[in-house]
């Protein structure tokens, strides 16, 4: 890992530590602690996830003209300002102004990280630079929960205060950090010479994306994903423990401390598993593990099988979950990056990161109902939806290249190619260097 990735995903940790201070206890400062009332938190979440419907569409094209690093700064300055206005916060503009500006910001800065990411990273580096991004932020969200969670008393506002000025510097730390990278230039990322032509004859822009057939079926398969797992943590799957399985609120907490805890554990164990192995099959058994762990779920609601099983039953649903996000972080969003032309990384970036807002939009909608009222049809729907996932990966492996697929592939490809550049005559050397195999 070279010294521009190691900032960058130090950055990206004390951003996730500072998001951890505060995310589990936004409803209940907004509906408590400032006395604004149960609505008012509600909109103040539904404006945080707005905010970043509205800003991704325009965020890919940005960082693609202007780099990703000032682009990740902005963001990282709005959520700052964002993230201290909302913490003396004490009117219902007020709130949804902080919100707004607090979900923008963090919603910009997700697409910027992994275009940096990419751009410090070859194909064959990309896996692991990936899978360590989502184990320390998992890590940095699980500590920053812990430590928020000793801090805070909704007894005294000033508490909750700290916890957002704590956030609003962590935000600053990551700018300060970012500023001192130099990242390489993105034209000599492996592969760029025949994504670029390809991206020319599909018309460039967003017409090349919604004419690439593979990362069509990417995005179908991330929205179901997300739908399917993180759209239902905190509201159908929790709405279903406890009102199904009867489960006590406070093993909320527990089980979403074991779905971290398996995913910091197990990361790079599955890391040496997943690396070689095909992405579309990786992807697949996912769907198989949530599938599993939905099942285990329905039998903790059966409800004849006694508190204390039902409690393990459930708690090890979230801990499969855990296994496969461990599963997918070295898989998913590399493959993204491996599907998007040089210049377009930032906008196949910012696409995904939209698919994956809109699947957390929908699944609390969907999902909080259901888990609370429809105990039985909301574990078929959502065993049915695992398998989906299953059958659309294997699916997307058909459209994938054997490299794209599996980029273990790439040190043992001797196939050099030339790109023939407008004027019709052959490109340099240096066209077939950028495609040759990391050495």
């Amino acid at each position: 890992m070279g010294a521009a990735m190691r900032r960058i995903q130090a950055g990206n940790a004390l951003s996730a530590f500072g998001l951890g201070f505060t995310v589990p206890y936004l409803y209940v400062y907004v509906a408590q602690v400032r006395d604004l009332g149960a609505g008012t938190a509600g909109a103040v979440l539904a404006v945080f996830a707005m905010a970043a419907l509205v800003v991704l569409p325009f965020t890919g094209r940005v960082i693609d003209r202007r780099g990703p690093l000032p682009v990740l700064v902005g963001g990282a300055v709005l959520a700052s300002v964002g993230a201290l206005a909302m913490g003396v916060s004490g009117s219902v503009p007020a709130a949804v102004l902080s919100a707004t500006l607090l979900g923008a910001g963090t919603a910009v800065m997700q697409p910027a990280l992994a275009t940096m990411i990419v751009w410090c990273s070859s194909p064959t580096t990309r896996t692991r630079a990936f899978a360590t991004q989502f184990f320390l932020a998992n890590l940095g969200l699980g500590v920053g929960g812990l430590i928020g969670g000793q801090l805070v008393d909704a007894s005294r506002p000033g508490s909750f205060t700290l916890l957002f000025s704590i956030e609003a510097v962590m935000f600053l730390v990551l700018a300060g950090i970012a500023l001192t990278v130099r990242l390489p230039r993105p034209t000599a990322l492996a592969g760029a010479v025949l994504q670029d032509a390809d991206a020319g004859r599909r018309g460039g822009g967003m017409r090349a994306l919604l004419s690439h057939r593979a990362m069509l079926q990417l995005c179908v398969l991330g929205f179901v994903l997300f739908f399917a797992c993180y759209g239902q943590f905190e509201s159908g799957l929790a709405a279903y423990g406890t009102e199904a399985a009867g489960i006590d609120p406070s093993t909320l907490g527990i089980a979403l401390a074991a779905n971290t805890a398996v995913i910091v554990i197990a990361q790079f164990v599955v890391l040496r598993l997943v690396e070689r192995r095909r992405r579309s099959r990786v992807i697949a058994a996912v769907g198989l593990i949530w599938a599993l762990a939905w099942v285990i779920a329905g039998y903790a609601g059966l409800g004849n099988s006694g508190q204390m099983v039902a409690t393990v039953a459930f708690i090890s649903t979230y801990a499969l979950f855990g296994l496969g996000e461990a599963m997918l972080s070295p898989t998913v969003a590399p493959l993204v990056a491996d599907l998007a032309p040089a210049s377009m990384v930032g906008q196949y970036n910012s696409a995904f990161a939209l698919v994956k807002q809109l699947a957390l939009a929908v699944g609390p909608a969907v999902g909080g109902p259901m888990g609370a009222a429809l105990h039985g049809p909301y574990i078929v729907t959502f065993v049915l939806f695992s398998l989906g996932i299953t059958v659309l990966a294997l699916r997307l492996g058909r459209q994938l290249t054997p490299v794209q697929d599996q980029p273990s592939l790439v040190p043992a490809s001797r196939v050099v190619v030339r790109h023939r550049p407008e004027t019709g005559r052959e490109s340099e050397p240096e066209a077939e260097a950028a495609l040759a195999p990391a050495r």
